[in-house]
């Protein structure tokens, strides 16, 4: 009995689907190295690592440090960036717009002039900040991936998370504004993310 001759899409399927399958599959290990994370120590990658500040300029308070994890301070400019974080929440806990002025830029200025500034954190206390992730953005600005803990009276809290303590967890765009690293303006869209805690 002779077996009736295959035709010749079926003659092609088998080869095409290895091809295509292998493609895949090359793809996808060619990505996984090409935006795997840098090679970091065993165990727990997560936990803060305080660097400590340098001999120049004031040391901050306990409230005021701000922990990096080991990718975030794997970047080259992870001090600088933590010395500009410890500023901006010291300057907010203090109540000093003159300081936190120094930190930001001239926009964010223009955004929240004194009496605007003093109203919004009349009562805030910020503490516990952690970078987590420090990115180039476009040029030479950086995007820093930042968690903090802010307590503050319900009523000074944000209208839509009228909460006396919130965990908040979002990107601050950074620039070089007079050469120097500064906060720039959080973009308005939707609200960061946060909890209560």
């Amino acid at each position: 009995m002779t077996t009736p001759a295959s035709s010749p899409r079926q003659r092609w399927l088998v080869p095409v689907v290895v091809v295509v399958l292998s493609v895949t599959v090359g793809g996808g290990l060619l990505a996984r190295e090409l935006y795997r994370r840098p090679d970091q120590p065993a165990g727990d990658t997560s936990a803060p690592v305080t660097v400590p500040q340098s001999a120049t300029g004031s040391q901050p308070t306990g409230a005021d440090i701000v922990g990096m994890t080991p990718d975030a301070q794997s970047h080259p400019r992870a001090d600088e960036v933590r010395k500009v974080l410890e500023t901006y929440f010291s300057a907010i806990n203090t109540q000093q717009y003159s300081r936190w002025m120094t930190v930001v830029t001239t926009e964010r200025v223009a955004q929240q002039p004194l009496g605007t500034w003093k109203d919004g954190i009349k009562t805030t206390k910020d503490s516990d900040a952690v970078v987590y992730r420090i990115e180039r953005g476009s040029g030479t600005s950086l995007r820093v991936l930042v968690g903090f803990r802010s307590r503050q009276a319900v009523e000074d809290a944000p209208a839509w998370f009228p909460e006396p303590c919130i965990q908040w967890r979002l990107v601050l765009p950074m620039v070089i504004e007079k050469s120097a690293l500064k906060i720039a303006a959080v973009d308005n869209g939707p609200p960061p993310e946060h909890q209560k805690c």
